[in-house]
């Protein structure tokens, strides 16, 4: 038996981007572990890594490409998948424009060789693309706001915080490299402050557990800000390097403690704790993503990053407001100009954008590392959109939600079969992925696609190149800081432009170099209403990826999990209806009375055409800045299965 090692890297979508380990048999991997050489990975993967095999091996990935005939689908050789796509695309552009062509891409991978194919989009038309990121972009955009980019202190800076919060951050679910380091820092006496208005198993590691209502956060993070200044802890230098300091003052001053903490929903002795721990500095904070998906999503960043310069911890070792790394900050994207685009669909309004589109309409859709039929707002118009184009194409290795829907579906590659680059937006290390095995025969990457289509739509000359002429072009601003190819292939490089501390010189990307303060807030939050409607809140799942689930995982109706008093006449274990005015799916109901009583909780991902989709519920909004999607504000309703028989 030929018993062989491989080292590969995680392109899926989390922050960890971990470096991966094969064990290979016979030319067949037989185990998957997490390089210890890897500073962040450190030996070990995510649950939902460590069963990749399942899916890598499953009997039920595409294994050839499919062409829809009538309501089914038949398989077709590769030329004529491609064949019949280049004429589409040549057709639509010479009726109605390339904009009449939509190219959709989402973070099923994170690879920077996916840049390449947005360029052979934009080198063919320019066509249509989204705006906006459902996942990350209402964060993003408030700390473009406040600090002028978006980055974070070094991963291992938490060292240096006698505080740290975790500020709706399950690190169990999403950020499980972040335990070992927690542990240890919990270990030398850093206090570990958990706010989030759900409860879960990161309780374990805290000192100190807040649950502020749903969309309360920017509310507790005034109410801190008002105890510094009433108690004299904050940053009495913080004018000098801070915009609207004046004008911010008077905002957390503007309620009471009693007020602020009414807001937040929770007591004001809870306020009071969370506020002198976090005085107890240099205190870090390190924000889920969330909080920020909620109507007013950018407000509430803005207001935990005003927090933070105000006590003095932006800037400084062992502090910061970290929420987002600067993945892609290290590679060179000059070679594409994605503004460019003739038009652009805000990517959480997708399904009702395609729909409205005029002057041309959408005639084409071409999806790629996106299930956004079980991924976005609104599945059923997702869906109906996809369905209803005269072309749609979809690059998957399984018959997801969206697949469902398309006429040509291509059959792609795996992360464990393709050679690409990555960054993380958890920690600040760079790595290669390298193919551990063939693809199956059928199977082809996302630019070997591109690469055998540019021919048939007269790009050959552009696109003809080896997949390493791209990785050293994507690598030209680091081969002028000796970082090469070869190096990120034999392990992961620190980014040569990242910062230990950022902003350590209290010098800001904003118009005047300063900190922008958020200095009012809406209404909503200052005053909330209330409301006995139940939020829907589908979270991340140890189990699965975004919608990677296995086939037997989606049987029977969706758990969804609430407060016993939220569930009058109805017991744990009961079938019911969730509703709202997008739709309604059948669900059995887990009691949880450690779960605040205005959110119900769901796994995230579940598959639409098995009924077992939150996003079916979910209205298509955007968020108040970033084009975020709002997935967290959607009110729903339990109704017995009889009422709606």
């Amino acid at each position: 038996m030929t018993k062989i090692q491989k080292t590969t890297a995680c392109n899926r979508d989390c922050p960890d981007a971990c470096r991966i380990v094969a064990i290979l048999e016979n030319g067949v991997i037989t185990q998957l572990q997490g390089d210890p050489e890897h500073p962040v990975t450190q030996g070990f993967l995510c649950h939902r890594t460590s069963r990749f095999l399942e899916r890598q091996y499953s009997p039920d990935r595409l294994t050839h490409p499919l062409v829809r005939h009538g309501n089914d689908f038949e398989a077709a050789t590769w030329d004529e998948a491609l064949d019949l796509v280049a004429a589409k695309m040549l057709q639509f552009r010479e009726e109605s424009g390339a904009a009449s062509i939509l190219h959709y891409r989402c973070g099923g991978s994170l690879g920077m060789m996916k840049h390449v194919t947005d360029h052979f989009f934009e080198r063919f038309g320019p066509v249509t693309t989204k705006s906006g990121d459902i996942c990350s972009g209402a964060g993003e955009a408030a700390q473009a706001t406040d600090f002028g980019h978006c980055d974070s202190n070094d991963m291992f800076d938490i060292a240096n915080s006698r505080t740290i919060v975790l500020w709706g951050k399950n690190v169990y679910i999403s950020s499980v490299h972040l335990i070992p380091l927690l542990k240890e820092a919990k270990r030398r006496g850093t206090t570990i402050v958990l706010i989030d208005p759900v409860h879960h198993q990161t309780t374990q590691l805290s000192d100190l557990f807040v649950q502020p209502r749903a969309g309360g956060d920017a509310a507790l993070a005034c109410g801190i800000a008002r105890w510094l200044l009433e108690n004299g802890r904050y940053d009495q230098e913080a004018a000098a390097y801070c915009d609207h300091f004046d004008r911010y003052q008077d905002l957390i001053q503007s309620q009471t403690p009693e007020e602020w903490a009414a807001a937040a929903g929770i007591s004001l002795e809870s306020l009071q704790a969370v506020a002198a721990a976090y005085a107890n500095g240099p205190s870090s904070i390190l924000m889920g993503w969330g909080m920020q998906r909620r109507r007013y999503g950018a407000t509430t960043v803005r207001a935990i990053d005003a927090l933070a310069a105000f006590a003095g911890n932006v800037g400084i070792r062992g502090g910061g407001a970290s929420f987002y790394f600067q993945r892609r900050a290290a590679f060179d994207f000059s070679f594409a100009n994605p503004a460019s685009a003739p038009r652009t669909i805000p990517e959480p309004l997708l399904g009702p954008g395609i729909l409205e589109q005029t002057d041309p309409s959408i005639r084409m859709v071409w999806v790629t590392a996106a299930n956004p039929v079980a991924m976005l707002p609104e599945s059923e118009t997702v869906a109906n959109a996809l369905r209803t184009r005269e072309l749609t194409v979809v690059v998957d290795a399984f018959m997801t939600d969206t697949a469902r829907c398309a006429d040509v579906i291509l059959p792609s590659t795996t992360m464990l079969e393709e050679d690409d680059l990555l960054g993380a937006y958890g920690h600040h290390w760079l790595t290669a992925m390298e193919a551990v095995i063939d693809p199956p025969e059928q199977a082809k990457s996302d630019y070997q696609i591109v690469r055998e289509l540019a021919p048939r739509l007269g790009l050959a000359e552009g696109f003809s190149s080896e997949v390493d002429f791209w990785r050293n072009r994507l690598l030209k601003k680091l081969s002028d800081q000796q970082v090469s190819l070869a190096q990120l292939k034999g392990n992961a490089v620190k980014s040569p432009f990242a910062k230990e501390v950022a902003f350590a010189d209290r010098k800001f990307a904003t118009s005047t170099g300063r900190i922008n303060l958020i200095h009012e807030l809406p209404q909503e939050i200052l005053t909330p209403q209330s409301s006995r409607s139940l939020k829907l809140a589908a979270l991340s799942t140890r189990d699965a990826q975004s919608s990677q689930w296995k086939e037997e995982e989606q049987k029977g109706p969706a758990l969804a999990t609430l407060h016993p008093s939220s569930a009058a006449g109805f017991s744990d274990g009961d079938l019911a209806w969730l509703t709202s005015d997008a739709g309604r799916i059948q669900v059995r109901l887990r009691l949880d009375p450690h779960q605040r009583q205005e959110i119900i909780l769901m796994d995230k991902g579940g598959w639409h055409h098995k009924g077992r989709c939150a996003n079916a519920l979910i209205t298509a909004e955007l968020t108040d800045d970033g084009q975020c999607a709002v997935y967290y504000d959607t009110p729903v309703t339990l109704k017995p299965i009889a009422s709606l028989e």
